[in-house]
């Protein structure tokens, strides 16, 4: 016969276990909050006049023939609030320059010089994964900033989100003003991703993956 107190104490111990499956199932509840990427301005060269073409592909403009100059890269990644979870139907807009280092913008360089075969922006919606991907060129650094490319978020029940993704490696990183206005090495070292060549391409493409997480 079991005593009334050892009874007590195993339902008090069922009841616990109980308890902790039910928080181990809560998603991200004990995890480590992710870092949130480090917001950048805008800057002046967000597209004055948006093109007539603004899908993923930067490469090619509308059903043109020739394609934009420059190294091929596949960019990519994921949009996560700070518990990793993904953020589904968020609007990502980037923008860069050309290979010559100018903007789709009417105050960029010398726009006789822009290559009129790169669109210069493009915009996708996430999915159920918060993934999003574009078919781009590698940055180039232009007079006094370091090689990048801008984006910008838009998503339900958030403020519209503004920053830059670099080139590791990229030597006028060190010099560029706008990145090492980040003080902190950590959230600065968020923003700088490889652009790694892909081993199966022939013609030297390249694959970047910038993850950006938001509060």
């Amino acid at each position: 016969m079991n005593h009334p107190s050892l009874l007590q104490d195993r339902r008090r111990f069922i009841r616990g276990l109980a308890f902790g499956a039910a928080l181990s199932s809560v998603p991200g509840l004990f995890a480590e909050e992710l870092m949130r990427t480090p917001g950048q301005g805008e800057g002046p060269f967000y597209p004055d006049h948006l093109p007539l073409d603004t899908d993923n592909d930067l490469l090619v403009v509308n059903d043109a023939i020739t394609p934009a100059v420059g190294e091929v890269t596949h960019l990519s990644g994921r949009v996560l609030d700070t518990r990793g979870e993904p953020i589904r139907n968020a609007l990502v807009e980037i923008w860069q320059v050309d290979h010559s280092g100018i903007y789709l913008h009417s105050q960029s360089g010398d726009q006789s010089r822009r290559d009129k075969n790169f669109q210069g922006f493009g915009r996708f919606m996430t999915g159920s994964t918060g993934e999003y991907y574009f078919r781009t060129i590698k940055p180039v650094a232009y007079s006094a900033r370091t090689a990048h490319i801008h984006f910008a978020l838009k998503s339900r029940g958030r403020e519209r989100f503004t920053t830059e993704c670099y080139i590791k490696g990229e030597p006028k990183n060190a010099q560029d003003s706008v990145l090492n206005s980040i003080p902190d090495p950590k959230k600065r070292a968020a923003l700088i991703v490889n652009f790694t060549p892909l081993s199966a391409s022939k013609v030297g493409e390249l694959a970047a993956k910038f993850d950006i997480v938001l509060g």
